[in-house]
């Protein structure tokens, strides 16, 4: 055999091992999902920064010697406590000069009035004159005037002596302590703030637009809270919110939206809303930074996987499934709403579309993925 017919041979040998079949083109079908609306609670996330809701700086009324800091930074306090005492010795003998005046001025008050009553007894039995009567009397008020602004005096001596022991406004708990016994103060002189912690404020900016939904929404907002078209919305209709640390741990009491100012910031056109925090337990501090989380109920919006939606560059789309089974991309636009798996699809797509949801980065145009 000629190597001509050898190599004919093998071919047909190999032909027939292969029973003559061609390769087999392998099909893939993707995972798809018709669209729906739906209703989803989207977080609304704000920096903020907490506040006691009656912080209260302390500084001195009165000047002289600090003698004595009767507190320690982050110490709890109640209202009435003693903070600080300044040396009262001055005060003290004020006081006591201020008391002294007073008997005195009392002494001739008892005086003038025997005098004008005399007078007066004398005046009407015809014995003196109206003159002297006049002149008795007059000497009369004149200590009774006397007398008032001696107790004011001592009034006076008595509140500056109070001064001398500084206690705490409200209850909360000291901040830093910038001063030390022996140190000389003044009205001027910043000594400690005192933060009413049993309550904090959450302080947060929030755009004016997320406060003025589009009608629809508005509509929708207010029929799942069970309220009229007519009604207004008002802050107890806010859920109850969320606190989390910068770590992200969660705080464990809820708080309610308490203000929104009355005015938009011109620069940044938000307005500033405050979110109070129950705070039995004394964790939250003034000045600690976080975020607060509001739940927003949205209505009939269509929710889909990330995985549906295709990021290329500044644009999102989705692969609808035709008629055919072939894919088309059509440009959406989304919106997060917190999760990490799904996406709002704002505008781009209509109720009972079939998209990709699973593998739609590596669909191309009018590819065919169901089989």
């Amino acid at each position: 055999m000629t190597n001509k017919h050898l190599l004919l041979f093998a071919v047909a040998v190999m032909l027939a091992a292969c029973g003559g079949k061609e390769p087999q083109v392998v099909h893939t079908s993707y995972p798809t999902m018709s669209i729906t609306k739906s209703n989803v609670k989207v977080p609304l996330k704000f920096s903020a920064t907490l506040k006691g809701t009656s912080d209260v700086t302390i500084k001195p009324q009165i000047s002289g010697q600090l003698m004595e800091v009767c507190i320690t930074e982050g110490q709890q306090v109640k209202k009435g406590d003693v903070l600080f005492r300044i040396d009262s010795r001055n005060a003290q003998l004020e006081l006591e000069s201020a008391e002294a005046n007073l008997l005195s001025a009392k002494a001739m008050e008892s005086s003038a009035k025997l005098e004008y009553e005399s007078s007066l007894n004398l005046y009407e039995k015809g014995i003196v004159s109206k003159y002297v009567l006049d002149n008795a009397e007059n000497s009369y008020a004149q200590a009774k005037a006397s007398v008032a602004q001696c107790q004011a005096t001592a009034n006076r001596a008595r509140v500056n002596l109070g001064y001398c022991t500084i206690t705490a406004p409200v209850d909360g708990v000291i901040g830093s302590i910038p001063v030390f016994a022996g140190d000389q103060v003044d009205v001027t002189t910043y000594m400690t703030m005192v933060s009413g912690n049993a309550k904090m404020h959450a302080e947060f900016s929030v755009s004016e637009s997320i406060l003025e939904p589009d009608k629809a929404t508005e509509k929708n907002q207010k029929k799942g809270a069970g309220k009229d078209e007519d009604d207004e919305w008002t802050l107890a209709d806010f859920p109850d919110v969320t606190f989390y640390y910068k770590n992200g741990t969660e705080y464990p009491y809820k708080g309610r939206i308490s203000s929104i100012t009355g005015t938009v910031d011109r620069t940044t056109g938000a307005l500033t809303c405050k979110a109070t925090f129950p705070n039995p337990k004394g964790a939250l501090y003034s000045g600690i930074q976080g975020t607060v989380v509001i739940p927003l109920d949205v209505h009939d919006v269509f929710v889909v996987p990330q995985n549906a939606v295709v990021r290329l560059q500044n644009k999102s789309l989705v692969y609808k499934v035709g008629p055919d089974s072939c894919a088309y991309s059509t440009i959406v636009t989304t919106a997060g709403i917190g999760a990490e798996r799904d996406l709002i699809i704002a505008s781009g797509v209509e109720e009972g579309d079939v998209i990709v949801t699973e593998g739609a980065n590596n669909v191309y145009e009018g590819q065919r993925v169901i089989f």
